[in-house]
């Protein structure tokens, strides 16, 4: 056998080993995907990567990334510490639009940072109170913190920075 039909017989078996792989690979990411619809409920929302879900009593109702929020109105004020600015959008406000029903003022919103592993339990009344000033803002990085005028929440270090999650408990 010449030089040159070994070459393309190598050739050929690599293309055929690749290709077989490339197949197997996208039938297992179709039966994977398949799989995770199958367990979801039908009509239940998902988050999309890089959102953040707003779950109720345990279902998600809503995802929003950061982008989403520009809609809203601004709100800002000067923070405790440092004297700067902060600028972004009512925690109340995000909610208020992305959920239809109003909700009580003894339910409680957790914001979490999963990254950070920090988060913050809120009642919706201090959440609603215009004069608590609690927003998302958005940092240098592009994800968003929880500020706010709340003693438990205004200074840098007490702000859940990266939030990434909104936990809503309705009793």
């Amino acid at each position: 056998m010449s030089q040159n039909k070994r070459l393309l017989m190598s050739g050929l078996i690599l293309l055929l080993l690749v290709g077989g792989v490339l197949g197997v690979e996208a039938l297992r990411r179709r039966q994977v995907a398949e799989s995770n619809q199958s367990q979801m409920p039908e009509g239940m929302p998902t988050a999309v990567p890089g959102s953040i879900p707003i779950s109720v009593n345990g279902d998600i109702l809503a995802s929003f990334t950061p982008d989403a929020l520009d809609q809203l109105p601004n709100a800002s004020f000067k923070d405790a510490e440092e004297g700067k600015t902060q600028e972004g959008w009512l925690l109340a406000d995000v909610l208020n639009f992305y959920l239809d029903d109003t909700l009580p003022d003894n339910a409680t919103i957790l914001v979490r940072s999963n990254h950070r592993d920090k988060e913050i339990t809120l009642t919706w009344a201090e959440v609603a109170d215009p004069a608590n000033k609690i927003m998302f803002d958005l940092s240098g990085r592009g994800t968003l913190k929880l500020v706010s005028l709340l003693p438990r929440l205004d200074t840098r270090a007490e702000w859940v920075q990266d939030a990434d999650e909104i936990t809503i408990t309705i009793p």
